[in-house]
């Protein structure tokens, strides 16, 4: 029996009022109990009763039907019912009865649930006849139950759709209690059909049939329908300015002709926007390079790759590597985005992913998307789709149809909408496999799953916040100025390390705390107990639209899970649109550092105290001296840090343009590396032309320059020095593609010529353990070995390896440094820079070669994704 088991029976048998049984976030998936035959005779033991509450994601799930089913295999009767603040379940029976069905619950969850916990209270006994499921209860009004996200089509209804002789042959909207939409038509809670965008669909007796009865796998399944009752699909053609008269499909003839003229349109090299679970998709052959173009062209997206949408993970083998871990990850009912390797001398269409060696691929999530994926193979012969999101270019996804008719009409030839409203839009979640050090039990690699992009499929899941009480975890942090740290070549740790985490007190629990998030990559974040609520992700706030959307996102948290924020956590640039919002609120702010807020992403997710040594790389994070941060070693607990260690600055020329125009950022490195005069500089600075005199006259003069410690601008100037990209077309495509140069050296093999210095900084008076470093890590060596290989004709991917390589030792020995100053062994890694994929997994090698614990973001993506958490996890430490 194993331990949430052993509990269980123990408490309910000694209770005395409320006990608990705590499970693991992650529901378990096994055989039904009740089918498993693992029921307890009745016994004749006396009568008892309990009022069991189950919290976590068990509405939506099937977890109703699950519980009846249990309760009969049992012998238990009473009632289950879906409360505000979970299910709440009211059984009778013999002790050991009840010991069993409370066992089943904890352990044995529908797939598709994660238990969080189940409480008891003894209650007396009613003398129920049977067991039944009853309405929700409204009762709880100040509680409030998790919900699910969407989940992808199960493999029962992705047969029944294929089945000519199912009721329910190629219905697009197809689900069960398995599978289906959830958080995108949510209008409130509990979740129960009148409370969705489903209301407006009155079921047809047969699916009022099923949707009643508790042995049916639809009991109680909200999105429930088929053709007689909808919804139904839409289709508009678009001339790219307007949208032509809607065709609805209200039989299957009528939606099997929609389906066959979106794909007809494809495999002509048409461009359809087909509406998803949070939005819509633009759909075209990913085989077609003129599709693929106009598709570029029109929704302005150069350069960077495209996902694409496959049948099956044996079908993406066709062309990419696909281990038992990233199949595993593509075929959960998240149904993410997966990064995977592309084979050797793939196939694969200009335009696609061009010379990028990963490529995005995703399984059918919708039934719409099965049918749309098995009518084009029979079609064309060709069994991949483009399936990016419907919008233009970094503006929110559209999610309704009028708007889609609109916005997305210079893109798309067509529109495939339908009737069901989406509440909240979401894009699609995007992941890869990334190997970690050790050996499982079978002795095989270890692996984990790395976010980019957590929405569709994980959120509104909260992430779990190990919070420390105010002032714990302070080790060596203390509020000295550097000046103060000058006289030591190292500093002193000024106290023992943390305990472990406390739970948060019952003042704690009642704080909520806003994060903001950043400006890229935005998401929010809101606090209850222990808990995150971190949004799905939003994208970049610099429009109105986006700001809109961040707005919406806000307001329908706040409403579904009954959140009022107490305080407001943001980011120090004065110049975030959701910072400026967050100064105007009547509410006590926060400002949290964005470095810090990366860190302490990390040290929630796990549970750390701390102190840490935080390693941060990524673009930009605005610094308190008022430079942008980017390349930061912080000694740091959730509540504050010491700048321990940074990149020394480069100009960027120009600021935001630099960064735009590697090239400048280029200039502003050998400027700052005496590097102007190198031969391997020549190039460069020919290619900037009449440019270079007036750059250099703007550096000199410290006009419009900003210095920036960033590791992304050292990746952006590598890569304009080695030509690979000097005139990138999104945010990151320099560091990418000079990841991408590397292609055959992934793993870590030190140049010593390549090196990163590591030299005492200088500090003034008024310097503070906040804005000024012990240490600076001076890249100055690597650029120069760099520009040799360069001019030694060195290729670039042996160049690219060699820089990277610079890096991951850089991090090895600052590691070091931090362990011989403060006797720290455990390091935290976070920021954009670490989606690199060469980057992380070798970091995460040689600090585990070298002694280290490492922790990385889980649950969260390392870029600026994870930054409202952070701030949250920062203001509730500091209490």
């Amino acid at each position: 029996m194993s331990e949430a088991a052993e509990a269980g029976g123990a408490t309910r048998a000694s209770a005395s009022g409320a006990s608990s049984v705590t499970t693991s976030s992650a529901g378990a998936s096994g055989a039904d109990p009740a089918v498993a035959g693992i029921g307890a005779p009745v016994s004749d033991e006396a009568l008892e009763a309990l009022r069991v509450r189950v919290t976590g994601v068990v509405q939506g799930v099937g977890f109703r039907p699950f519980v009846y089913r249990v309760a009969q295999a049992h012998g238990v009767k009473g009632w289950v019912l879906n409360a505000v603040d979970g299910v709440t379940i009211h059984a009778e029976g013999s002790p050991a009865a009840l010991d069993a069905l409370v066992i089943d619950v904890a352990e044995h969850p529908p797939a598709a649930a994660q238990v969080q916990r189940v409480t008891m209270d003894e209650v007396p006994v009613e003398g129920f006849a049977d067991f039944s499921i009853v309405m929700s209860d409204a009762a709880a009004e100040d509680e409030v139950t998790l919900v699910s996200p969407d989940l992808a089509t199960c493999d029962d209804c992705a047969r029944e759709l294929l089945d000519p002789a199912d009721r329910r042959h190629r219905y697009p909207f197809i689900n069960c209690t398995n599978c289906g939409p959830r958080f995108t038509i949510i209008n409130g809670l509990p979740y129960d059909r009148p409370k969705t965008s489903m209301e407006r669909f009155p079921l047809c007796p047969v699916c009022a049939h099923e949707y009643a009865d508790p042995l049916d796998r639809r009991f109680h399944a909200q999105p429930n329908a088929c053709f007689a009752c909808g919804p139904h699909l839409e289709w508009r053609s678009l001339d790219g300015q307007a949208a032509g008269p809607v065709q609805v499909a209200r039989t299957r003839a009528d939606s099997d002709r929609l389906i066959s003229q979106a794909v007809s349109l494809m495999a002509q090299g048409g461009i359809v926007a087909v509406k998803g679970l949070g939005g819509f998709h633009l759909m075209c052959d990913a085989a077609d390079e003129g599709a693929l173009a106009r598709l570029r062209q029109r929704k302005k997206r150069d350069g960077k790759a495209f996902a694409v949408l496959v049948a099956t993970a044996d079908e993406a083998r066709t062309w990419c590597e696909v281990s038992p871990e990233e199949r595993r990850l593509l075929e959960s009912p998240a149904r993410p985005i997966v990064l995977l390797r592309k084979r050797a001398g793939a196939a694969l269409a200009r335009g696609l992913v061009d010379d990028l060696p990963e490529l995005g691929v995703m399984l059918p999530a919708t039934p719409l998307q099965h049918l749309l994926l098995a009518d084009f193979r029979e079609a064309t012969g060709r069994g991949m789709l483009v399936a990016t999101s419907g919008n233009v270019h970094d503006d929110p996804i559209v999610a309704d149809d009028g708007e889609a008719a609109v916005r997305l009409a210079p893109i798309a030839d067509a529109l495939l909408g339908h009737d069901r409203a989406i509440v909240s839009r979401y894009d699609d979640s995007v992941a890869r496999v990334i190997a970690v050090p050790g050996v499982d039990q079978a002795g095989g690699s270890l692996h984990a799953v790395q976010f980019i992009r957590r929405a569709r499929g994980y959120a509104p899941f909260p992430v779990k916040a190990g919070l420390v009480a105010p002032g714990a975890g302070e080790g060596a942090l203390d509020s000295g100025t550097e000046a103060e740290l000058e006289s030591a070549a190292v500093p002193a740790p000024t106290s023992a390390p943390a305990p472990a985490c406390e739970s948060p007190s019952a003042s704690e629990s009642a704080r909520c705390v806003l994060g903001t998030g950043s400006e890229q990559k935005n998401t929010l974040c809101l606090s209850r107990g222990g808990e995150m609520f971190v949004s799905q992700h939003i994208g970049d706030v610099e429009s109105v639209e986006t700001y809109d959307a961040w707005l919406e996102a806000k307001a329908r948290y706040e409403r579904l899970f009954k959140l009022s924020p107490t305080h407001v956590a943001c980011d120090l640039h004065p110049e975030y649109l959701v910072s400026k919002w967050a100064r105007d609120q009547r509410l006590p702010v926060i400002e949290v550092q964005h470095h810090h807020a990366h860190i302490a992403s990390v040290l929630g997710e796990h549970g750390i105290a701390g102190p840490v040594c935080g390693v941060a790389f990524d673009g930009t994070g605005y610094g308190p001296d008022g430079a942008l941060w980017g390349g930061e070693v912080l000694v740091a607990n959730q509540a504050d840090y010491e700048r321990f260690a940074n990149f020394s600055y480069v100009p960027l020329p120009g600021g935001a343009a630099a960064i735009r125009n590697p090239l400048r950022t280029a200039l502003g490195a050998l400027w700052a590396f005496d590097l102007l005069d190198h031969p391997g500089a020549a190039t460069a600075l020919r290619q900037l032309g009449d440019q270079a005199p007036v750059l250099l006259g703007m550096i000199e003069q410290g006009l419009n320059c900003p210095q920036t410690s960033s590791v992304g601008r050292l990746f952006d100037a590598a890569s304009a020095l080695c030509g690979v990209c000097v005139r990138p077309s999104y945010e990151g495509e320099a560091a990418i593609l000079l990841d991408a140069a590397r292609a055959g050296f992934d793993r870590f093999d030190p140049d010593e010529r390549y090196r990163v210095a590591i030299r005492k900084n200088a500090a003034l008076p008024q310097s503070t353990a906040h804005d000024t470093s012990v240490v600076m890590l001076d890249a100055a060596p690597t650029f120069r070995a760099l520009l040799d290989d360069l001019v030694a004709d060195v290729p670039v991917a042996v160049v690219s390896a060699r820089f990277h390589g610079a890096l991951v030792q850089a991090v090895a020995d600052v590691a070091e440094l931090v362990r011989a100053a403060y006797g720290i062994d455990q390091v935290a890694l976070s920021g954009g820079s670490f989606m690199n994929r060469f980057l992380i997994e070798n970091c995460l090698d040689q600090l585990g070669q070298r002694g280290f614990t490492v922790a990385v973001n889980a649950d969260l993506p390392p870029n600026d994704g994870c930054i409202s958490y952070g701030q949250a996890v920062v203001a509730s430490a500091r209490g």
